[in-house]
């Protein structure tokens, strides 16, 4: 057996780093630590998504989780997924409230329009509201125009503001989708923090033309839906893995090095009757423990700013 020929072997642009300039080259046990406040070692950041499925979605470039499935009008998918909107975030309501938990609301914008009172529910809790979107049949994808894309995020980002009176400084793409020009795009219209990169435990810096825009760390692992729709695990197998997922970044922390522990929740999926205690369980047992700091978004991300070098 013959062995390659060198020049099969050089590649000039070959070097240590990264292959793009989004964000620099950085290991998680190489950088400073980060020290909550009130000495604690976890920060608990609950986002739970508002979603809109329009009836007529045209999937386009693909279908997005949970969308609609079966021939026009799919009204058993349509009503499973108005259900959360109207009956189970309540039930997530009230999960967070027993341990006084503010959550992080990603919200498309149809849902302002269309649901204003449950807008009004979660800024009454103090619940702070992250973009997902104007709906979840608009993705943001390469084919994508540059100025098509940019009225999109400002459409959404303009109701979101006007409904919830908040700056609205997070965003969660629909379906976790972008295009090149996404962080450009965000960071131009006033955006902080973008959950859509799934690669680290923390908040981090990301590159874009416009100035600074951040990462924050929003699994898609530990989501309910991943978990009970996709993988079809049982609820207790869903508890479970929120307590493990929190069992070793509780371990891995420290008062002057902690971590984020990050729940994504779908009211139509963990809202039903018979999987709320799933998640009920799973934040008794994360509750338990000293050293959590329950927080928004962008509490965490600006404990987490105040702390980097300059």
């Amino acid at each position: 057996m013959s062995s390659l020929p060198q020049e099969h072997l050089e590649y000039p642009l070959r070097k240590y780093g990264m292959d793009h300039q989004r964000y620099d080259w950085s290991m998680l046990p190489d950088r400073p630590g980060v020290a909550w406040p009130n000495d604690a070692r976890v920060a608990l950041w609950v986002i739970p998504a508002l979603e809109w499925f329009p009836l007529d979605m045209k999937g386009q470039p693909f279908k997005p989780p949970g969308a609609m499935q079966t021939a026009y009008p799919d009204l058993r998918h349509y009503t499973l997924r108005d259900y959360g909107n109207r009956v189970g975030i309540f039930r997530i309501m009230k999960a967070l409230e027993q341990h006084g938990i503010r959550a992080s609301a990603a919200m498309n914008a149809a849902v302002a329009v269309r649901y204003p009172a449950l807008v009004k529910a979660c800024v009454e809790r103090g619940w702070e509201i992250i973009a997902n979107g104007l709906d979840m049949d608009h993705l943001h994808h390469g084919g994508l125009a540059e100025e098509d894309e940019r009225a999109l995020i400002q459409q959404s980002l303009e109701i979101l503001r006007k409904a919830s009176g908040q700056k609205v400084r997070g965003w969660l793409s629909p379906a976790k989708s972008e295009s090149w020009n996404t962080p450009d795009l965000l960071r131009e219209a006033g955006v902080d923090y973008v959950c859509d990169w799934v690669n680290d435990d923390m908040p981090y810096a990301m590159n874009t033309r416009a100035g600074t825009l951040h990462a924050m760390p929003h699994p898609i692992d530990i989501d309910d839906t991943t978990i009970l729709v996709q993988n079809h695990h049982t609820e207790d197998d869903f508890r479970d893995q929120l307590i493990d997922q929190f069992d070793v970044l509780y371990r891995e922390a420290r008062p002057d090095n902690g971590r984020v522990m990050a729940i994504s929740l779908h009211p139509w999926v963990i809202g039903q009757p018979y999987r709320i205690r799933a998640l009920e369980e799973a934040l008794e047992h994360i509750m338990r423990h000293r050293g959590v700091w329950s927080a928004t978004g962008s509490e965490i991300l600006d404990a987490w700013k105040g702390q980097q070098p300059a």
